[in-house]
């Protein structure tokens, strides 16, 4: 049976009600289920330098990070199981993905931290507020580009190629195709994503703050 959730406009910052069920075994869930599963096997191929089936299976658990939504919101089969499937897919792809290119060197330390304490702080909170004031807050249009550059900048950095030639402007090695040597294209991706990714992250921080305050608010007139 569909039970009421509470969700944030993150426009209008009004709330308002949305059906979400609590079926487990849709096609939705089967996809984000499947895309966990492919995370530990492509990271134990990844550190074991399997190079061309850890692209692989990256590209394939990275392309499929829009499909479970995307269903789910159009066959309207959105579930509370979905709710949690879906956004812990999303980060645990994303922080096995800069720890295993991290343990290749194909990553800075320094992009390491910042992306992983990014996700981390985006799992958790979204869980306590999921769970704790039953709000949530939707992904906007330039978090899911952000996204999109990182998973781009991690599948060539898996690969290593194409190599474009460094800028020349600093000679150091934890700021890669900035100085005299090539690097991997995918580092300007990586880049990218980054700069973005600490914008939204801003962003979703302000929105679900406003949104707890706003719950915080209604349960105090109610009381």
């Amino acid at each position: 049976m569909a039970e009421e959730e509470r969700k944030i406009d993150t426009t209008s910052k009004v709330a308002w009600k949305g059906e979400v069920s609590d079926a487990i075994f849709t096609v939705p869930n089967v996809i984000s289920f499947a895309r966990l599963l492919l995370i530990p096997l492509f990271f134990i191929l990844l550190v074991n330098r399997q190079t061309v089936p850890a692209a692989a299976l990256y590209a394939i658990a990275a392309s499929t990070d829009w499909v479970d939504g995307f269903i789910a919101r159009r066959t309207n089969s959105v579930s509370k199981l979905g709710r949690i499937l879906d956004p812990a897919a999303d980060r645990l792809l994303m922080i096995f993905s800069v720890i295993g290119l991290a343990i290749v060197g194909s990553l800075p330390i320094w992009i390491t931290a910042l992306v992983l304490a990014r996700d981390v702080v985006m799992l958790f909170g979204y869980f306590i507020m999921l769970r704790r004031y039953e709000v949530r807050v939707d992904v906007i249009l330039a978090g899911k580009i952000a996204t999109a550059l990182l998973y781009i900048g991690f599948f060539f950095l898996i690969i290593n190629a194409p190599q474009v030639p460094g800028l020349g402007l600093v000679d150091l090695d934890w700021l890669p195709g900035f100085g005299t040597q090539s690097a991997s294209l995918g580092i300007w991706f990586v880049y990218l994503g980054v700069v973005l990714g600490i914008f939204t992250t801003a962003h979703y921080a302000i929105i679900g703050l406003l949104a707890c305050h706003q719950v915080e608010v209604e349960k105090a007139r109610s009381s």
